[in-house]
């Protein structure tokens, strides 16, 4: 995940946003299009086309069957089950292919939702820093536990302790900036970003050791050896005009732009779907 995380950040780092994070409707409309053709080349060479098409004709032929012995309840209920059973042979034929596919689709949705999902923290804000203990790994209590802040940021109220290893601070921003908070665990000090006010920008949201480090590359995971199991901190939805607000509305919009671009394009590829 680290390495995955740290080359699709230095790839996109530099291939998104050529005119800034302030205009997101450029990434907004070419990456889901860019992405909807990829699916239309990878299913053309990874599907057995024939399969497919064969498995389409035998189902509009079965629903064919219905429409004309529609009074003969046997021939119906037969046909039906004929249906559900080509229905399940076209998801397998399609395994493949989505298989290949959702490698490059996590990586580009994943980058664009760290870029246009949220906003910086505003000036004046207190929001929570939420960290997650791992106790197999954890060697102190989480009462020894403490956070360093640079200048800038002041604690607003002391630490809340949880019964599941959860540590709770609430923080005040008084500074503009990118600031870097240092959690001390033992030995350990796990540092955790926060993006505080300008312009629209990737946030790091969540640095964890599981498999959600993948959905926010903002930063690096943290190792399998922490004695953290995970550091987040809320920011604002970015309000984007034209889209539900926040991560949904991008994974909804990116995904609804794929599948249109795509099957709007898959007789000039020559796939069938």
């Amino acid at each position: 995940m680290l390495l995955f995380n740290r080359i699709s950040s230095a790839v996109f780092g530099v291939i998104l946003a050529p005119f800034g994070d302030g205009f997101p409707w450029f990434d907004l409309v070419l990456w889901p299009v860019l992405a909807g053709i990829l699916a239309l080349v990878v299913y053309k060479y990874t599907s057995p086309q024939k399969a497919i098409a064969a498995t389409k004709s035998r189902i509009k032929m079965h629903l064919l069957e219905i429409r004309l012995y529609a009074h003969d309840v046997r021939a119906v209920l037969g046909a039906t089950g004929r249906i559900l059973l080509q229905n399940t042979v076209y998801v397998v034929l399609n395994l493949v292919p989505m298989a290949v596919m959702i490698v490059p689709f996590v990586a580009v949705l994943t980058q664009i939702e760290a870029r246009y999902a949220f906003d910086p923290l505003p000036l004046g804000a207190v929001p929570l820093v939420r960290l997650e203990l791992d106790t197999e790994w954890a060697q102190v209590p989480a009462t020894k536990v403490t956070l360093e802040m640079p200048p800038g940021l002041v604690l607003d109220a002391p630490p809340v302790h949880t019964p599941e290893g959860e540590i709770v601070w609430r923080i005040r921003a008084e500074a503009e900036g990118d600031h870097v908070l240092r959690i001390r665990v033992g030995d350990e000090v796990v540092e955790k970003g926060m993006a505080v006010g300008g312009l629209p920008r990737p946030v790091p949201v969540l640095r964890t050791k599981t498999w959600e480090a993948l959905l926010y590359p903002g930063e690096t995971g943290l190792p399998r050896s922490s004695a953290v199991r995970a550091v987040r901190l809320d920011y604002p939805v970015r309000a984007i005009p034209g889209l539900p607000d926040g991560e949904l509305g991008i994974m909804l919009w990116f995904f609804g732009a794929s599948l249109v671009s795509g099957y709007a394009l898959k007789d000039v590829f020559g796939v069938v779907l």
